[in-house]
């Protein structure tokens, strides 16, 4: 479960001044983009297609979204033998990189069974049968989220926050569920086209700690530069 940058409205906040962004639960509105049925219908087009022709589908955020990740972790001289979780694993393809980097211990999750399974499919044609993904609700994990060193989202957050049902809940969940996951000292990076860095801070400002932004491509409007994308690293702390 990841979402594209191109079917969500960019957030004028990102090029806002700091005191316009504080963290809100009505910042906008429901969207399609934040149901269970959108992400298994898309990715049960993307299954077939990789069944037909082998093309694994969107990379959301593009590649680069994954390199400035790996660039990061090789910085940060995280062990290959780290446990990594990627939430919302979408098609794979962070899984099929980090292991191509040597990272040997990694989870895949997704709510989404047509995702689990092309996400499977992926990682065989790669020979990477041994990295585990799993058909889990993040936010119904029921506590087998635990002792990561690493969690990796690339647009789950994002997805969350657009839920129509409930998302301030979900919201909420989310971070005391990333608190379970990630070990003491582990790292939390998450990738948003939703939110500010400001928005992000506040959000996650209970139980981490602000590492570093890590740079994405910026804009300018209005006389004012800002990021379409915001990419951020945090510490879990006690």
């Amino acid at each position: 479960m990841e979402v594209p940058t191109d079917s969500v409205e960019q957030k004028s906040g990102n090029a806002s001044d700091p005191g316009d962004d504080r963290c809100s639960d009505n910042d906008f509105g429901p969207s399609i983009l934040g149901t269970k049925e959108y992400w298994e219908e898309a990715y049960q087009r993307e299954l077939e297609t990789f069944t037909d022709i082998g093309d694994v589908g969107e990379i959301w955020f593009g590649e680069e979204s994954m390199s400035r990740v790996l660039r990061w972790m090789d910085k940060a001289k995280i062990p290959e033998d780290a446990s990594v979780l990627d939430i919302g694993t979408g098609n794979g393809a962070f899984l099929v990189e980090l292991a191509k980097h040597g990272y040997s211990n990694l989870t895949g999750i997704d709510y989404s069974p047509a995702s689990v399974e092309l996400s499977r499919n992926v990682l065989k044609a790669e020979d990477l049968t041994d990295v585990p993904v799993k058909e889990m609700d993040f936010l119904n994990c029921q506590g087998e989220l635990k002792g990561f060193d690493v969690c990796i989202d690339k647009g789950t957050f994002d997805a969350i926050s657009l839920n129509p049902d409930d998302s301030t809940d979900g919201k909420k969940l989310y971070v005391q569920t990333l608190k379970d996951a990630v070990n003491d000292k582990g790292f939390f990076v998450i990738t948003s086209c939703n939110w500010t860095k400001e928005q992000l801070l506040e959000r996650f400002s209970e139980g981490f700690e602000y590492v570093q932004e890590l740079p994405t491509p910026s804009f300018q409007f209005g006389g004012k530069t800002g990021n379409s994308v915001t990419a951020l690293i945090f510490k879990r702390v006690h």
